[in-house]
């Protein structure tokens, strides 16, 4: 008797402590994670301002980001748009990053340019694998990793790429 007295007991208290962390965990889920972050390399190919945001009102799961960049000098210059659908895996504040996207491309330079002597454009394919620091909350997010980048014609898989951010 004193046997099952002692397992009941022992069964609503870790049923009382999962449905108490449940709840702990459900008051950070209810908020979807958002980030703003700057690019250097990357999904973004250049250096880039970015938005990204999950699709749910968790910080894990699916979500995507757009973002923008330019440089210009000497005549050269090039934009990038990067666009792309990424999947985080992980707790608390550490997860894996997993995502595919494109990238336009603009480029242009006019006669005396070093690296471009026309206007073109183009679609260059995207993927993501990093790490990605997200607080639970709100604050200072860093993400690093690989970001293979691809179309028709070449397949550079070791491209990389940093961010620093902030989360909300």
């Amino acid at each position: 008797m004193k046997i099952k007295s002692f397992f009941i007991l022992s069964l609503a208290l870790f049923i009382s402590s999962l449905v108490s962390a449940q709840t702990q965990e459900s008051r950070i889920a209810e908020k979807r994670a958002q980030n703003i972050f700057v690019e250097l390399g990357g999904q973004g190919l250049l250096f880039t301002a970015n938005y990204d945001s999950r699709f749910s009102k968790r910080r894990d799961g699916l979500g995507g980001r757009i973002g923008i960049g330019h440089i210009g000098e000497n005549g050269d210059r090039a934009t990038t748009v990067p666009i792309s659908l990424n999947y985080l895996l992980g707790k608390e504040k550490h997860f894996f990053e997993m995502g595919l996207g494109a990238s336009l491309m603009l480029i242009g330079g006019d006669g005396d340019s070093l690296l471009f002597d026309e206007d073109n454009s183009t679609v260059l394919g995207t993927m993501s694998f990093a790490y990605r620091l997200q607080p639970s909350d709100r604050g200072f997010s860093f993400r690093a990793g690989l970001s293979p980048i691809f179309n028709k014609n070449f397949f550079i898989p070791y491209y990389a790429g940093i961010s620093l951010g902030y989360s909300f």
